[in-house]
């Protein structure tokens, strides 16, 4: 049989089965199938006593694409005797909602089955949409399933995430991936094995290594290859790296502009560059730029670095991020990464203080709680003489009229006139400004201010 024959009878018999994707086809259909999550899966966890005592609780599936969610939810459907609805939060709505309920208290009340509701993508639901389920769940019409992408305290309503377990799926280990790839090479019913194709050891290592540990994304990639070898007269019939390459083209990212990823790794970044690490911070630059994040949050993350973290050790900071942030919004993607990266370099290597910020901070706790005393008389302003009469600007030292363009006064209202906010650091350019501030408080006769 030539390898055209082969992949029309394997064709012809894939389509008696199903005409599904490869990674629905090979979707497991018991536990044992099931690969990963032992930490959940366990005979001995909470999952599978509740199921064996027929006594499942509402719960919520959190893990990252392809962890095995939904397959996990239609597997507990499969184990009890509860009817199983299943809906999207893409398509569905409270209509669908309202409908599935109704069912589930009549099939309840008729035939005495409960009914597992399956909301997939859960996060989707608005807080209106989340609200139809949640007295239902409460008074056990449904017992309720949901699987999200996103952190449930985020985006799933308070009252709702009370009510159910949160169960947290691990992204796959690239040895879990691997066995998965390896399964639908071997299954001549569900899987690819009826094309009598090789996989190359180094394309296997290239696609469980892509995949990131997405099941879907392996699968899905590893359908398109094995199609395109085997849709050609010629050749071995091997799926080598190459083909992997370019049937996925890059790595899947663990990322969501909108949800956790997203500010998971900006703050690993903020970090990075805060502790002075430009190899961190330019690693998180790389995966948010790759991830396709938008670069003038980026930026703004870097200027806001610039005045927080390193501040007056060296002032220039500031005017570097800024000049990045205009680079990029001048220069546009991809050539606006080089700006965004020398701005990243920067800023890790730069000196640190955030004794300006802390001395705001300081300033505004004293602004909210303690009086807010008048403007002192000498520092008003006399615009008229009635100002003037009243004693506005009377008594107001010029400070360019002294020696070292200084001289002590109080600037400060009566509540708050003794207080020190502003302490600064010994780390870079800051040395010569704390250097600077001693001078005038010695000249001054002021009290020598403690350190923050």
């Amino acid at each position: 049989m030539t390898r055209s024959d082969s992949l029309f009878e394997f064709g012809r018999q894939q389509r008696s089965v199903s005409a599904a994707p490869l990674a629905e086809r090979m979707r497991p259909r018991t536990f044992e199938e099931f690969v990963g999550q032992d930490h959940i899966l366990a005979a001995d966890r909470v999952l599978r006593r509740s199921m064996a005592a027929d006594r499942l609780p509402s719960f919520i599936l959190w893990g990252p694409p392809g962890s095995g969610k939904t397959t996990l939810a239609r597997l507990v459907a499969t184990a009890t005797e509860a009817h199983f609805e299943p809906v999207s939060a893409v398509t569905s709505g409270v209509a669908d909602l309202r409908r599935i309920v109704a069912e589930a208290r009549e099939r309840q009340g008729m035939y005495q089955r409960r009914t597992i509701l399956f909301v997939d993508e859960i996060h989707r639901f608005n807080k209106a949409q989340q609200d139809v389920i949640l007295p239902h769940v409460e008074d056990g019409t449904v017992t309720f399933i949901g699987a999200t992408t996103e952190n449930p305290s985020f985006e799933v309503n308070a009252p709702l995430l009370s009510r159910c377990r949160v169960f947290t799926l691990n992204a796959l280990t690239e040895d879990q991936v691997g066995s998965i790839v390896d399964g639908a090479m071997e299954d001549s019913q569900r899987g690819l094995n009826g094309l009598h194709l090789a996989l190359d050891s180094q394309a296997r290592a290239h696609l469980v290594n892509i995949a990131n540990g997405d099941a879907r994304v392996a699968l899905n990639a590893l359908e398109t290859a094995a199609y395109a070898v085997s849709s050609q007269d010629s050749g071995e019939g091997r799926i080598t790296v190459e083909i992997i390459s370019d049937a996925l083209q890059r790595r899947s990212p663990l990322y969501d502009k909108a949800g956790e990823g997203h500010y998971d790794t900006i703050s690993a970044f903020i970090k990075s560059v805060r502790g002075s690490s430009p190899d961190g911070a330019l690693y998180w630059l790389a995966r948010m730029l790759e991830s396709g994040e938008d670069p003038l949050f980026i930026a703004r993350r870097l200027v806001i670095l610039a005045s927080e973290d390193i501040g007056l050790a060296e002032p220039q900071a500031l005017p570097v991020a800024v000049a990045a942030q205009q680079a990029v919004h001048f220069l546009g993607m991809p050539e606006g990464r080089i700006p965004l990266a020398e701005a990243t370099v920067y800023l890790a290597t730069a000196p640190k203080s955030n004794t300006a910020y802390m001395a705001l901070e300081r300033a505004l706790d004293d602004v909210r709680k303690r009086p807010n005393d008048p403007v002192p008389l000498h520092l008003r302003n006399a615009v008229t003489g009635m100002m003037r009469a009243m004693d506005y600007g009377k008594g107001y030292q010029y400070a360019h009229d002294h020696p070292g363009h200084f001289i002590e006064q109080q600037y400060l209202p009566d509540a708050v006139r003794d207080a020190r906010y502003y302490f600064p650091s010994t780390e870079g350019r800051e040395r010569e400004i704390e250097e600077r501030l001693r001078g005038w408080w010695e000249e001054g006769g002021a009290d020598q201010p403690e350190r923050a």
